[in-house]
């Protein structure tokens, strides 16, 4: 694809992001208009308002694959890597909020081996966590894994905007409540 060509896909691409985030029902008329580009230009480079909607998945699916990549997972220590992985995957989750919700229902090869890949290293990291002392011997990864996720989304569904942080805040919140609970450092005694 040229460049030129690549420019307005991915401004297409962008404008669909921000439409169907906020009306999921928007039109591709509508995702034009706020493309700034002819109603025509996104039919030809996508022929359905689904074909659309996949390629905004696929894309979305890459970013989040690209930025779990992104950090250190198996060079720095388990607790950096896993703060770094968070801050990055929040960026993704965050600003592609629509696409990356409608890659849990996808069946697009692209989009599936992107999640299976993303969730493999994710054990990993908790696997080497837990074997450096990070992470207690008896605690389950998969549950702990899960619990991980579960962060991540209610962050991704409060806009990413708890206390109106910033993606490196909202890791630190999300690492914290993971590794620490919300009970104080000394529990007082019952």
């Amino acid at each position: 694809m040229r460049a030129d060509a690549e420019r307005t896909v991915r401004t297409i691409l962008e404008a669909a992001e921000r439409v169907l985030s906020a009306d999921p029902a928007a039109t591709m008329e509508q995702i034009a208009e706020a493309a700034g580009v002819a109603r025509t230009t996104v039919h030809r480079r996508f022929a359905t308002r689904d074909a659309l909607v996949g390629a905004l998945t696929a894309w979305a699916a890459r970013r989040f694959a690209e930025a779990v990549d992104a950090a250190p997972l198996e060079s720095a220590p388990p607790l950096v890597a896993l703060y770094q992985v968070t801050a990055n995957v929040l960026e993704v989750k965050t600003g592609w909020g629509f696409a990356m919700g409608a890659a849990t229902a996808s069946s697009d090869p692209e989009v599936v081996r992107a999640h299976s890949d993303v969730l493999a290293k994710c054990d990993r990291l908790f696997r080497r966590a837990q074997d450096a002392g990070v992470v207690r011997a008896d605690v389950d990864l998969a549950w702990a894994r899960r619990v991980y996720y579960a962060l991540i989304h209610e962050v991704c569904v409060s806009g990413g905007s708890v206390g109106g942080e910033d993606a490196n805040a909202l890791a630190n919140l999300v690492v914290d409540t993971l590794m620490r609970g919300i009970a104080p450092a000394s529990p007082p005694v019952v």
